[in-house]
């Protein structure tokens, strides 16, 4: 067995014993190593986690503060919305077709009417202008009407008016002269003369329909006064008529019933004027 060499002064005894490292010391020396990498390992794995939970904390922090675009928006909103703003979209394409469809035929007709598809609202020009305290238009005005309202009742039941169209609202209008309620008193008769003029049935009515004609006429027309409320550049443009074109909402055409052919009036009474 080689020997290291022992110093001198080294006693026999030890110098007979081997020099090599002793089963448990070794095993000593490799229980500090292993425990010396796991410290280090750990601590690396903590200093890691620290990390990635820093940055997650950080990207939440960014996500909050994002400013989200309409795009995003829509993206995230629940499915009912988004078929509702579909809807809502869709309603207004529909709306404006109608509308240019019946301002369309208005023009092929030579009527003196104007279709303004961007308010829903049609008045009659110089034709549908009263004179200064009379509720009754001249007669150019009574043929526009004559001519009008049948092209009214035909495209409330095209597809799209069966699907959006409500009714018309008759507004009548005054100038300034005189109180608010006397002009109020006045606008009402100017709005139900129309309506007298769209359904009397004696000879001397402006317009002539058929049985079904008029009782859709009685249904989709209302009569509604304004007074002197919305005025415009002169008291003759002001003492008007306009029809106000009105549209289910999105929420109205999901939650009604389907249209069933009822006949909501009768139209075995005889029609009279009462103004």
């Amino acid at each position: 067995m080689l020997r290291y060499p022992v110093e001198s002064g080294a006693s026999e005894d030890e110098m007979d014993k081997p020099h090599w490292i002793s089963y448990s010391d070794l095993m000593t020396s490799l229980m500090i190593l292993f425990l010396v990498v796991m410290v280090v390992s750990l601590t690396r794995v903590s200093q890691q986690t620290i990390l990635l939970k820093n940055s997650i904390q950080k990207d939440e922090q960014i996500e909050d503060n994002k400013v989200e675009s309409p795009l995003e928006k829509q993206i995230k909103t629940e499915p009912e919305e988004l078929v509702v703003s579909t809807s809502q979209v869709q309603r207004q394409i529909d709306i404006i077709t109608f509308c240019e469809d019946l301002k369309t035929e208005i023009s092929l007709q030579g009527l003196q009417a104007n279709v303004n598809c961007d308010k829903q609202v049609i008045d009659f020009g110089v034709a549908g202008r009263f004179a200064s305290g009379s509720y009754v238009l001249p007669p150019e005005g009574q043929e526009a009407i004559k001519k009008l309202v049948p092209l009214v009742l035909n495209n409330a039941q095209s597809e799209l008016g069966q699907k959006w169209f409500k009714r018309v609202q008759i507004k009548g209008y005054t100038d300034i002269d005189g109180s608010y309620l006397y002009n109020l008193h006045l606008s009402l008769k100017r709005s139900e003369w129309v309506m007298c003029e769209i359904l009397k049935t004696d000879s001397t009515g402006a317009v002539q329909l058929t049985s079904d004609e008029r009782i859709l006429a009685r249904q989709i027309f209302l009569a509604g006064g304004v007074s002197f409320n919305d005025q415009l550049s002169s008291k003759e443009e002001s003492r008007r008529v306009e029809l106000k074109l009105e549209y289910y909402e999105v929420d109205e055409f999901l939650d009604r019933e389907p249209k069933v052919d009822k006949l909501l009036f009768s139209d075995n009474t005889e029609e009279v004027c009462q103004i």
